[in-house]
């Protein structure tokens, strides 16, 4: 039974990791096209995302963060992007749930998890954690990203910033209803 929860968590989180993924895709690909479309008379791209962010953008949108801006939420208890897989295990042995080459899952109390994946070399590529709403450890999209995201009616909120000098993006998402979850996930850009 117990494998069967680890492996339910583990295929849970993968599900939240890709819908942030392929909304991260998306906006990106939709940046591009709109970027092409351009002509020399109209702004560019980053002056075109510097109007949108100053503007108050719409919820969910994707969007590059100023150049000298740096991330607020830059680790998660100590582990970053880039760190060899032995040293994150060191560091939270103690909540280690499951390992493999490619993820690891961890459960600390009051319902957070968190999985750490790898790539071939065994360093860190992404982190993506989940807070019960409820949990008095569970961040506010300001201590995540350093600013406000407007909520959608239903109470749900995305948001995705790309930092390209540090490496990595940050995206901060909560869902709606009665028990919502705030996953907060950083991924190496590639």
């Amino acid at each position: 039974m117990r494998i069967q929860s680890t492996q339910i968590l583990r295929w849970s989180f993968a599900l939240v990791l890709g819908a942030a993924l392929l909304l991260f895709t998306a906006a990106h690909a939709f940046a591009q096209t709109v970027s092409s479309e351009q002509t020399s008379s109209q702004p560019t791209a980053t002056e075109a995302t510097s109007e949108v962010t100053a503007n108050n953008e719409a919820p969910g949108a994707a969007r590059e963060a100023k150049p000298s801006l740096m991330p607020v939420f830059k680790d998660y208890r100590g582990v970053e992007i880039g760190m060899k897989a032995d040293d994150v295990r060191g560091r939270l042995k103690d909540s280690l749930k499951d390992k493999s080459d490619a993820q690891d899952l961890y459960a600390f109390s009051g319902g957070e998890t968190a999985v750490i994946y790898y790539d071939a070399d065994g360093q860190v590529t992404a982190v993506s954690v989940d807070f019960p709403v409820k949990s008095a450890k569970a961040p506010s999209v300001k201590e995540v990203l350093g600013e406000d995201a407007e909520a959608k009616q239903d109470g749900s909120v995305y948001s995705l910033v790309r930092y390209p000098e540090a490496g990595y993006w940050v995206a901060y998402s909560r869902t709606a209803g009665d028990s919502p979850l705030v996953t907060v996930t950083i991924q190496k850009m590639r």
